[in-house]
């Protein structure tokens, strides 16, 4: 982060709550509620919400959500710029000083683990690649940078593989990570997750809802404005209806690929959150009671 080491001490200092887990485990409605409850203001961390225009199949707060709780870090990138998780936390530390200032609550919440990790443990990226290397990478297609990326001893593990451009950073970057520093100070982060059987029928709903909701109007629009190859048409809920839109596969079909779609990401986030031993998991049945006695304790030692 730039600036100060005032500055960056002023941050720290700000209470924040994070809240993670997998897709569908109702890290979002937890969030609002607590929101409400602890005059907060709700920072999203999901690599796909930062997009302008996908709406329906990247499950964003409602517009009333949004007139009731301020949401930040949503509909801040044109689908044909891209985005990346150093504009991310630019713009979370941003988000979290300001609402800090106010005297109010920041929460962030999502599932994108990058951004959430990049926030709590103050990441220093790794510098751009050397000239003219992006653009080569770009020319290849995803199999063929996964098969690169084998053939250059570099683990994929913790990465989304359906994702061109991490598969790219992480060649770019010969498998080195960002350095780290411990986790933030006045942060607590609690933790949302499911049985997978319950979770899967919550995906199947959320899919479900999606669909009757306009879903498929939504990607046919912006397929026609974008193309499949805009960063955020190979999102899940979106790349799954270009099969359908060419013919080769029915709504029935389409509807299973992104549940599917949908279960795979889950598992890779539980897989990334369970190695982080600060996260709070809540393991009661009554979560938002579990996640309010816990908020109380840590601001009574962190007042804002």
């Amino acid at each position: 982060m730039a600036g100060s080491s005032s500055d960056a001490k002023a941050m720290a200092a700000v209470p924040l709550l994070v809240i993670v887990g997998e897709t569908a485990s109702g890290k979002s409605a937890l969030a609002f509620e607590l929101a409400k409850k602890f005059n907060g203001e709700i920072i999203c961390a999901d690599s796909w919400t930062v997009y302008k225009h996908f709406d329906i199949g990247t499950a964003k707060p409602s517009t009333v959500e949004q007139a009731t709780v301020p949401h930040h870090l949503l509909n801040v990138a044109e689908a044909i710029e891209g985005f990346n998780a150093v504009i991310f936390q630019e713009l979370a530390f941003a988000a979290i000083q300001a609402i800090g200032a106010r005297g109010k609550l920041p929460i962030l919440v999502g599932g994108t683990g990058l951004y959430i990790d990049s926030v709590i443990y103050e990441y220093e990226f790794l510098a751009a690649p050397p000239v003219g290397m992006r653009e080569e990478l770009n020319k290849m297609t995803l199999d063929e940078l996964l098969e690169k990326a084998a053939a250059e001893g570099l683990s994929v593990q913790g990465i989304d593989t359906r994702n061109k451009r991490r598969v790219i950073r992480l060649i770019e970057n010969e498998g080195r990570l960002p350095a780290r520093k411990p986790l933030r100070e006045t942060t607590l982060i609690l933790g949302m997750s499911l049985p997978k059987d319950e979770l899967r029928a919550r995906v199947e709903r959320r899919v479900d809802a999606m669909i009757a909701a306009g879903l498929e109007d939504e990607v046919r629009q912006l397929a026609t404005e974008y193309g499949w190859d805009a960063e955020p048409m190979k999102g899940i809920g979106y790349w799954q209806w270009k099969g359908y839109f060419q013919g080769t596969q029915t709504l029935a079909e389409t509807r299973a690929r992104i549940i599917k779609g949908t279960t795979d990401l889950a598992k890779r986030q539980r897989t990334w959150f369970k190695r982080n031993e600060s996260i709070q998991w809540l393991a009661t049945e009554d979560k938002l009671a579990e996640a309010v006695d816990s908020l109380t304790t840590f601001l009574n030692k962190h007042s804002i």
